[in-house]
């Protein structure tokens, strides 16, 4: 073997090791330490049966009970005859609203006892035992994460996201490297869904590289890189402005780089654990420069995309997007973009992903297709 396809080899994995090693510490930088195991609670239904283990929240009307024997299981708080927990509780009430950023002294927090469709809470210090109607609950949430919804974070905390890694080496009569590489970044305040949504930053990375040598022939080279980031600010639950900056590179476009600066506003119709749904719309400046200097241009457009994510069973993630752009100075300069990816879970946070992307662009120089499609699959590495 020649020395190159060693010397190809360790270039393409010492990127990937390297990267890998930065996002696995970042992760293991935010795990805590687990507090010993609490006493079990127990619940009594009105048939005289009787469930063994630990009560852990209600949250949007659902109640979950982890069961020693049937694992997490729903149950109606409604219907149960009664109810001890061991751990200390929040309960917060449906007329009780958190004041941004700070816990609210309405909220009683303790011990409780589900009995009569009613939730009794038992500060345990001092404090008189306050109840609450099963049908005017809002949420039950445990101390510790109640308190740590409120706790103040650095910027560099509580980013989750996901890592992802591809490379194919070939040494023969044709020589060739290619690999992919993609990072994809979000940070939400706060985490906790049973809170409304105060920000949303998220910041996304992709690049595809690749080359092909022949002994007579000329080089065939792919280069396609993709960075953006977006700042989301939430005025209503649903409703927020946002502010975006995006950069594009395509070799196969013809496109050296093109430029993207904007703000606009946007709608989130889905945003459970499980599943969200944003739309979004934005007035941009976008500067373009191709490999022809002469097709150079500034441009004022909008942006009108759509994103899905949803998390399917057996812990299978789907990531779907798709954008429009029409250009307002050249209503020839319009572009497109869509992508779906997949990722299949494989041992702890590390998977497998298959992603196919497709960039529109209306007016690439001449001999350059307006279409670029990419398949990508490799390791995919999830932080917390």
């Amino acid at each position: 073997m020649k020395f190159s396809f060693f010397m190809k080899t360790m270039f393409a994995w010492q990127r990937i090791a390297v990267a890998l090693l930065f996002f696995v510490s970042l992760s293991a930088a935010g795990l805590h330490a687990q507090a010993a195991k609490p006493e079990p609670d127990v619940v009594v239904f009105p048939n005289g049966e009787k469930l063994i283990g630990h009560f852990e929240s209600f949250i949007g009307g659902t109640a979950k009970f982890k069961s020693d024997t049937l694992g997490e299981i729903t149950i109606d708080l409604s219907k149960v005859q009664e109810l001890h927990t061991s751990e200390k509780f929040a309960v917060i009430g449906k007329n009780v609203k958190l004041a941004r950023g700070e816990k609210d002294g309405q909220i009683p927090v303790g011990t409780i006892l589900v009995a009569d469709k009613t939730v009794h809470v038992n500060p345990s210090s001092g404090q008189s035992l306050q109840s609450v109607s099963v049908a005017d609950l809002n949420n039950i949430i445990d101390e510790a994460s109640f308190n740590q919804a409120f706790r103040h974070s650095s910027f560099f905390q509580k980013w989750n996201g996901e890592i992802a890694f591809g490379t194919s080496i070939v040494e023969a009569t044709q020589n060739s490297l290619s690999f992919n590489t993609s990072v994809s970044l979000v940070r939400a305040i706060p985490t906790e869904n049973w809170l409304a949504p105060r920000n949303r930053t998220t910041a996304d990375f992709s690049d595809s590289y690749g080359k092909v040598t022949q002994p007579g022939t000329p080089t065939v080279k792919t280069s396609i890189f993709h960075a953006d980031a977006e700042r989301d600010e939430y005025v209503t639950s649903q409703v927020f402005a946002l502010g975006s900056v995006a950069f594009d590179h395509n070799f196969s476009q013809g496109l050296d780089l093109q430029q993207s600066y904007g703000g606009g506003i946007g709608w989130s119709t889905i945003r459970k654990p499980s599943e969200t749904l944003d739309f979004k719309g934005s007035i941009d400046y976008e500067k373009q420069q191709f490999q022809t200097s002469a097709q150079n241009q500034n441009l004022a457009n909008s942006v009108f995309a759509e994103f899905y994510t949803a998390k399917l069973v057996h812990g299978i993630a789907l990531n779907q997007q798709l954008s429009v752009s029409p250009a307002w100075t050249n209503t020839r300069a319009y572009s497109a973009y869509a992508s779906v990816g997949i990722t299949f879970p494989v041992y702890k946070r590390f998977g497998f992903n298959t992603n196919i992307i497709d960039s529109f662009l209306n007016d690439p120089p001449p001999a350059f297709k307006k279409n670029s499609v990419q398949f990508t699959t490799g390791l995919t590495y999830t932080l917390p």
